[in-house]
């Protein structure tokens, strides 16, 4: 069986799209597939399946239109061991790794920057766009979500880096 993440869009942020993990956990083991974990609060879930394309399966569990993003565990290592950034100077920044949902619809030059947002779109690579986000004048950090789904045209979901480092380890 191949370890799968799946990483859905929209769920309890902002306290929008509210679902225990229990339920989702539930749902999941209900469209078959195995050994099914929830991490965090935010719509991520690791899984196994033999299926080639457990996503339909994903697809089929909700009707709320949530979208799921399914990785495998082989995957998203990948994308951490690379480290786009490794030469990100260490400081009161956050990182975010944006997974896309499809291919962008166009490839803008990097870095791309949104200086009212304070975020700097890095790299594009691995169905995944990696942002430095500065903090802004209000204190609070720029979210990137939003940035890259215009500037790419695609449909898109947000983690900070040291989470999706975490959810290796858990899975």
């Amino acid at each position: 069986m191949t370890k799968y993440v799946a990483l859905l869009r929209k769920v309890n942020v902002g306290g929008q799209n509210l679902i225990k993990m229990d339920a989702l956990r539930a749902a999941f083991e209900a469209a078959g597939l195995k050994n099914v974990r929830t991490f965090q609060q935010a719509g991520n879930v690791v899984f196994e399946s033999n299926l080639k394309n457990p996503l339909a399966r994903i697809e089929r569990l909700s009707n709320t239109g949530l979208k799921a993003i399914v990785v495998s565990l082989a995957e998203l290592s990948r994308i951490v061991k690379r480290n786009p950034f490794s030469r990100v100077e260490p400081g009161d920044v956050m990182l975010c790794v944006v997974f896309l949902f499809d291919e962008p619809q166009h490839k803008p030059k990097l870095p791309l920057i949104s200086t009212t947002d304070k975020l700097e779109l890095i790299a594009i690579r691995d169905r995944a766009a990696f942002v430095v986000a500065r903090r802004k004048k209000t204190g609070w950090f720029g979210f990137p979500n939003n940035f890259v789904e215009k500037q790419l045209g695609v449909t898109a979901t947000t983690r900070q880096w040291s989470t999706v480092k975490k959810l290796i380890e858990f899975a």
